[in-house]
């Protein structure tokens, strides 16, 4: 398997796409693979970051709607934005898998709306596997989606699209009962065909207790470390959420602090016209003294606007 991205227009082979058998094999309970590492993205520039650094697979994720969108939910995200972002997406990625998450309301209504939705995701999207919250209850929807051949990630624990019924976004799965009913999701939808599980917002021992429970990868967020695997929300994970910083979250990068120190060194270069200098501007072209031998020159051809590759 090709590990390293190639620039684009440069004749190297493209690396291979990481596929849904591929990720399900990398099981570290089953001692089959490293750990996987997945992130989130919306738009091409972040999705080229992210697969140049190595990524395992890239959600598009309905987390969207608060950290592009500004909003306090994920509930008002529509299946259109998704596939919107997970085009953007698309066109940034040769390598990682792209996961299409499936918004509030797009998959609960029934079976076929589900298919429908999961459906629009991938040929519209470009999205190669789909994600949806749910554990018992959205087993059969799972099954048929599979049967179909639709690949998809499950999500239990904590569930944003039910923030409202589990009292905001709050830990999940302290009491036996509740340990026990989240661990039962789990099982349920492993064995409906999920090809792996992400599981968010549980203590740490009841994660470990679940990927050893389940035979696909389980990927934690806010879950500790006992998973095959761990997802960030990008904008975490490269400190651009200047607003919130949930415990389990680790900020690898201050870009918000470093683009505020960035706009304002520019700001004072144009008020202290520094910026432009001499080296961002353009000349006139130089008179030719004989006008027909320098037109046809390249010394004297015109100045362009951005890259000349």
């Amino acid at each position: 398997m090709t590990t390293a991205v190639t620039g684009r227009n440069t004749g190297s082979p493209m690396p291979s796409k990481i596929t849904v058998p591929e990720l399900r094999a990398r099981k570290s309970s089953a001692g089959r693979g490293e750990k996987l590492a997945m992130v989130t993205a919306y738009d091409a520039t972040f999705a080229r970051m992210f697969d140049g650094a190595g990524v395992d697979a890239i959600l598009v994720g309905d987390s969207l709607g608060m950290v592009i969108q500004g909003g306090t939910s994920t509930l008002p995200v529509t299946l259109d934005e998704v596939i919107y972002h997970c085009r953007a997406v698309a066109r940034g990625t040769q390598r990682a898998h792209i996961i299409g998450d499936m918004p509030f309301m797009s998959y609960q209504t029934s079976p076929d709306a589900a298919l429908l939705s999961a459906g629009r995701l991938m040929k519209e999207g470009g999205a190669e596997s789909v994600k949806l919250e749910g554990g018992q209850e959205i087993a059969d929807v799972i099954r048929r989606m599979v049967r179909m051949g639709i690949p998809v990630m499950a999500h239990v624990g904590l569930m944003p699209q039910r923030v409202h019924a589990m009292g905001g976004f709050k830990v999940q799965g302290r009491s036996d009962d509740g340990a026990e009913a989240i661990l039962e999701d789990a099982i349920a939808v492993a064995e409906a065909g999920a090809y792996a599980v992400v599981v968010e917002g549980v203590p740490a021992p009841l994660a470990e207790r679940i990927t050893n429970a389940i035979e696909v990868p389980t990927i934690g967020i806010g879950a500790g470390v006992g998973c095959d695997g761990q997802i960030l929300v990008s904008y975490d994970l490269l400190g651009l959420n200047d607003t919130m910083k949930p415990r389990f979250v680790k900020r690898f990068q201050e870009f918000f602090r470093l683009g505020v120190e960035a706009t304002r060194t520019y700001v004072d270069e144009v008020r202290s016209s520094t910026f432009p200098g001499p080296e961002h501007s353009f000349g006139l072209p130089v008179e030719p003294r004989n006008p027909v031998a320098d037109a046809l020159s390249p010394r004297h051809a015109p100045a362009t606007y951005g890259p000349t590759h």
